[in-house]
């Protein structure tokens, strides 16, 4: 009986002897399934078997070589072909190579030898694929967004139906919502639960890179394009090609770069700063932003065109405060996560510590509950987590900080510390809010007074 993952092999060989003991000595292995054509005729009628390997003849008497590997890839070009041939001939080699052979083998005394090693190395490659396969799946499930987007309430429901739609399709998505409230987790709900699950999934925070640098970011530049650009650089578009490329806080792209990306968008390809050349690209786009992207385009911070290029679906996120009890189902995740994670006994919320919880409204969303949880997992002694060991960010912690002697400079620090902590290390949107120039921050983060990490 053939094992069931058995590696078929077909030998394609017009000389009975020869192909007889190519057969036998592949044989040999009990995970091989070796079968040996001695007409092209033949071959062709067993090709819908998809043979893993095929050692092919290159002197046949009714076809040569080349046009039975031609034949081969039309069917499938997964198939791997290994040509055999009495002649040492480099030019029909590179030509046989050039149209997808596997390997070039001259008859000779080692061909036995060299054809073993040649279909080991294929198994080899064979394996790891099938790994990167049955990765690729495990992070599918993963993402499933019914077991990792938790909660019961309608507003997440909502979403929960929204996500389903835009996995059937390619259609752009535009996700909306606060900071912390799950943006970049919807985002790759859509991508891992769509066709293109198998391929990349690109995220780019547009406000977290200088206004200098996000073209090169997205479209990549040539070596010598400008001071610096010592070597070639693949833009985040073409990383993303054939799967998501992710845009966090589309909203704040420079305007004058908002043209260029309407561009790419429309014309399906990219040019690399400094060069002349064009690339196709295959991605698909999902944007996100804590703004009012109607508010912006009125107030001529952002195209009107892009914005209806982006709009596609829409999917409006729900902050938590509006979730009800999910903010007690994400708890219990959240804390029991935790205690996994750390090898700790298990906690449960009081009533009195769930109240405490459900009254606050978490304007750092999903986000700030979960450092919230995970931090009276700690304070708590007990199975039971009290009232007492949740700390919220409160105007305490204002007067707390008041209260320490530090220069000018070191409040400072800790404030914008706190704000770009809070914000998602979203630069420009804490000079906008602080009233803060930008430059300053950066500058700040140069010299490593404020941390990025």
């Amino acid at each position: 009986m053939k094992n069931h993952h058995s590696f078929k092999v077909f030998i394609v060989e017009d000389d009975v002897w020869y192909g007889s003991m190519l057969q036998h000595y592949l044989s040999l292995n009990p995970e091989y399934e070796v079968k040996r054509f001695e007409s092209p005729r033949d071959f062709f009628a067993a090709l819908h078997e998809n043979p893993e390997v095929v050692t092919l003849d290159y002197s046949l008497p009714d076809c040569d070589g080349a046009e039975v590997l031609k034949k081969i890839k039309e069917h499938n070009p997964d198939i791997r072909v290994i040509v055999i041939s009495g002649q040492e001939d480099v030019a029909t080699a590179i030509n046989l190579l050039k149209n997808g052979a596997f390997d070039y083998i001259v008859k000779d005394d080692d061909t036995k030898d060299r054809l073993w090693n040649s279909i080991l190395h294929l198994r080899e490659i064979s394996s790891l694929k099938q790994e990167v396969e049955t990765l690729k799946s495990q992070v599918g499930r993963k993402y499933d967004f019914s077991q990792m987007i938790l909660g019961k309430s309608d507003q997440i429901q909502k979403v929960f139906s929204m996500i389903e739609k835009a996995s059937k399709t390619n259609i752009t998505v535009s996700i909306t919502g606060e900071t912390g409230s799950g943006k970049e987790m919807i985002a790759k709900a859509i991508h891992y639960n769509s066709e293109r699950h198998k391929m990349p999934f690109v995220a780019v925070n547009v406000a977290a890179i200088p206004r200098d640098l996000i073209e090169s970011e997205l479209f990549g530049h040539e070596k010598g394009a400008f001071t610096g650009a010592v070597t070639r650089r693949i833009g985040k578009f073409e990383e993303a090609d054939k799967g998501t490329l992710f845009l966090d806080e589309i909203g704040e792209l420079d305007i004058n770069l908002q043209a260029k990306l309407l561009r790419v968008l429309q014309e399906k390809e990219i040019t690399r700063i400094g060069s002349n050349g064009v690339t196709k690209i295959d991605a698909r786009i999902i944007v996100a932003t804590h703004k009012n992207l109607l508010e912006e385009v009125k107030n001529k911070n952002f195209r009107e065109d892009l914005y209806y290029r982006l709009i596609g679906l829409p999917i409006s996120l729900p902050p938590l405060r509006e979730r009800g009890n999910d903010i007690l189902i994400l708890s219990k995740h959240f804390i029991d996560g935790f205690c996994k994670e750390n090898k700790l006994d298990k906690r449960t919320l009081s009533p009195e510590a769930q109240q405490k919880l459900l009254q606050y409204p978490f304007p750092g969303n999903v986000r700030e509950l979960k450092s919230v949880v995970e931090l009276a997992v700690v304070m708590a002694d007990e199975e039971m987590i009290q009232a007492e060991h949740i700390t919220l960010n409160t105007s305490a912690s204002i007067a707390d900080l008041l209260n320490k002697e530090m220069t000018l400079k070191e409040f400072e620090i800790q404030i914008l510390q706190h704000y770009l902590d809070k914000y998602e290390k979203d630069v420009l949107l804490v000079a906008k809010k602080l009233d803060v120039g930008k430059s300053t921050l950066y500058r700040m983060i140069q010299n490593g007074d404020l941390k990025m990490k």
